[in-house]
């Protein structure tokens, strides 16, 4: 019996918004992005060295989310959150040296950051960012999109807390007018490390067996048959395939809009205020996630995603065709927040629907794997858009492409809730 007291469920959001708010920093590298590829500046990298370290560190934080998964299911979620603060705290203050160790090389300084800010800082988002989810789907088993929606909001207004920090700080050390984006990263690591070790310390799970009052669990539509199975099972069943496929596809058009929105919105716009529209696109982001999940409490996953899904691909095809003319960004921020307020859908759907399907006993285990087609998808993002970019001198084809995806990612829902009806 787990000696955790039962009034402590509310405290645990509390706890998780903390955690989510610094993981979620991730997505403002647009700023870092943009500073490493100024023709006027220090920095003069390609557009694809500027993506890595974004990819990477999406990939391992996919990555190491498979054992936090497992972890954080063996020990509960307060020591694993902890790992993830050190983690990420220690990934961004090495990347502190990087001009120091590659004296502004773009193509060392880009490995140098893939492996401190990249793999370091990835695996601490990794370790961290289960923790939240699987404690609250745990004390709020009869709102599991809700409460989803909520536990990772966070995550997606992160980068609007952060990305004015960013800026400022990048300011602050007249960056990308000489060689010292190394500062901003080391106060932004002891941030994260300070925040993201305390919020840590109020994740915790329910006693064995608790529900709340009047609640009684409806049996899962699982391929599990009703039973909470481990992944090894779940990754046999042709359910967790779709799912995991959606979740690429859909994550890819978002991520790799996240990644290069300041960017792409100064070619189209050189007006622009980036703040602002990365800001508003993260709240978007952030009200996507609670908004889709409790939409799916009422109307379902299959069809809140079909829905989703339509949306993103046509804010995908909208700025396609807006990197073709002259318009206000105004009108790129309205059309990125869209994208935004979809993206966050996938972080409350897809955790969700793995508890439908697969139960949620094992859940911290599951969502682990489910998750690294986030982590292909922070790759696949960064390859679709650096070298059409590079090639091509526009964000177009790269708008197309992930639309694209969007569409067949709607097929496949399709497919998912035919499978449902027949099972």
């Amino acid at each position: 019996m787990s000696d955790e007291k039962i009034g402590n469920r509310n405290l645990v959001i509390l706890g998780a918004l903390i955690v989510q708010l610094c993981l979620g920093s991730i997505y403002a590298w647009s700023f870092f992005q943009t500073a490493l590829r100024d023709a006027t500046g220090a920095y003069i990298w390609p557009s694809l060295y500027t993506q890595l370290p974004f990819a990477a560190g999406l990939a391992s934080f996919a990555l190491f989310m498979i054992f936090a998964g497992r972890w954080q299911d063996r020990v509960g979620p307060r020591k694993v959150a902890t790992v993830g603060g050190i983690l990420l705290g220690i990934g961004y203050i090495s990347a502190y040296f990087v001009d120091m160790v590659t004296g502004g090389d773009a193509f060392l300084g880009t490995v140098y950051l893939v492996i401190t800010y990249g793999i370091i800082g990835g695996a601490g988002i990794g370790f961290a960012y289960v923790c939240p989810i699987a404690a609250l789907v745990k004390w709020f088993p009869d709102k599991k999109g809700t409460i989803t929606g909520i536990a990772v909001a966070g995550f997606g207004a992160g980068a609007l807390v952060f990305g004015y920090l960013e800026q400022y700080l990048l300011t602050l050390y007249n960056v990308p007018s000489t060689l010292n984006i190394g500062m901003p990263m080391l106060v932004l690591g002891v941030i994260y490390l300070v925040l993201v070790i305390l919020g840590a310390q109020v994740l915790t799970n329910p006693p064995e067996g608790w529900l709340p009052a009047g609640y009684t669990p409806p049996t899962t539509t699982a391929d599990g048959k009703g039973e909470d199975i481990m992944p090894g099972s779940m990754i046999r069943t042709s359910t967790f395939w779709l799912l995991w496929l959606m979740f690429v596809f859909a994550a890819t058009a978002g991520l790799m809009t996240l990644g290069n929105v300041k960017t792409a919105a100064l070619l189209i716009d050189p007006a622009a205020d980036a703040v602002i529209l990365v800001g508003v696109m993260s709240l978007l982001n952030a009200a996507g996630r609670i908004v889709w999940g409790a939409t799916s409490d009422k109307i379902g996953r299959e069809n809140t995603m079909i829905l989703m899904f339509i949306t993103l691909a046509i804010g995908m095809f909208a700025f396609a065709w807006m990197s073709t003319i002259a318009i206000s960004w105004y009108a790129v921020m309205a059309i990125a927040s869209l994208i935004g307020f979809c993206f966050g859908g996938n972080f409350a759907l897809f955790p969700s629907a793995t508890a439908d399907f697969f139960g949620t006993k094992n859940v911290g285990k599951n969502y682990g794997v489910m998750f690294t087609a986030y982590g292909i998808a922070g790759i696949t993002g960064a390859f679709v858009a650096g070298p059409i970019v590079d090639a091509t001198g526009s964000y177009f084809m790269a708008f197309v492409v992930t639309g694209v995806l969007a569409i067949i990612a709607v097929l496949f829902t399709f497919v998912l809730k035919s499978k449902r009806k027949n099972a």
